[in-house]
């Protein structure tokens, strides 16, 4: 039997939440933890192997290099710096010059899974993942708003007063300010939210604030912790489970479009159907107008961000 393994590339404050949540919650047999600090790296893993004896599943954790990753069936990117300007974008040339030095290390060692980036600008350093590793591109992919999705549904909830379970919504676009949210698409328990607006003021949320919200999130937590931790934490595991178990479920994703709402290699967030083989199908959604224009203004967004990057970085 196959043991399901994961290597986390950077096991700062996202890389060891993400371990310890893919740990407690038994979705990964092995976790290889590696980060440019050595150190680091080892005390993360005794500190998880401090956990084990008291959680219901086995896990065995271990540091290595870029080489040791090579076996895994998942390596997911954590690597970067903390901004303190509010504005990802700041990380780009930092975060590119991390991935271009070890990206084809771990490929030349033999790797041959799929990657998961985190890291930010997320949407341009998948791209980044993708152009180093000359992989498929359903084996690379980005959380990308996966996370804001999250918190979108989060706010929503609260807005209406209804479990985050019955709500299905999403953002789109850019890991960042631009992103947009198709609200012809947001159901509650099967019912067009647009539907049941006309019947119950409660459901009449203002939809700018909402999004707003979603997209600042990050920022408030940030603020009096300086990172984000649990909430990544918890997309990475989810985006790792849904891979492990096949379970082809439709999750946003920061992933490669080649000819969807129109737009060709670009690395930007839409709801994909995500399998054992990664990003198995984009999922094209049906935009209103406006919510086309909203998406194709966060691809020129991202189009832009590209053209700041120091391609001697």
């Amino acid at each position: 039997m196959k043991t399901r393994s994961v290597g986390i590339i950077g096991v700062g404050h996202v890389g060891a939440h993400c371990a310890y949540s893919l740990a407690v919650q038994g979705i990964v047999d092995e976790l290889v933890l590696v980060d440019i600090n050595e150190q680091k790296a080892i005390s993360e893993c005794q500190d998880l192997r401090d956990s084990v004896a008291y959680l219901p599943h086995r896990v065995e954790v271990r540091t290595g290099g870029y080489a040791d990753v090579k076996d895994c069936d998942v390596v997911v990117i954590s690597v970067g710096v903390i901004t303190k300007s509010n504005n990802r974008l700041d990380e780009l040339n930092v975060s590119i010059g991390m991935v271009n030095s070890f990206v084809k290390q771990v490929v030349d060692a033999g790797f041959d899974g799929i990657f998961v980036n985190i890291t930010n600008p997320c949407d341009i350093i998948a791209r980044q993942v993708h152009k180093l590793s000359g992989f498929d591109k359903s084996r690379v992919f980005g959380t990308g708003t996966g996370l804001d999705s999250s918190r979108f549904k989060a706010v929503l909830a609260r807005e209406m007063g209804i479990d985050h379970k019955s709500l299905v919504a999403y953002t789109m676009g850019e890991h960042g300010d631009s992103q947009m949210a198709p609200w012809s698409h947001v159901t509650v328990n099967g019912k067009p939210l647009p539907e049941l607006m006309e019947k119950d003021k409660k459901y009449d949320v203002d939809k700018e604030a909402v999004l707003t919200e979603a997209i600042r999130g990050g920022w408030v937590t940030f603020a009096g912790k300086g990172c984000t931790e649990y909430g990544i934490a918890s997309t990475l595991a989810r985006i790792v489970n849904v891979i492990f178990h096949d379970e082809k479920a439709v999750m946003p994703c920061s992933t490669q479009l080649n000819g969807e709402y129109g737009q060709n290699d670009l690395f930007i967030s839409t709801p994909c159907v995500i399998g054992k083989n990664g990003v198995e199908e984009v999922y094209e959604m049906n935009l209103t107008e406006e919510e086309m224009a909203a998406f194709h203004h966060s691809c020129d967004v991202i189009r832009t961000n590209i053209g700041y990057i120091n391609e001697e970085a």
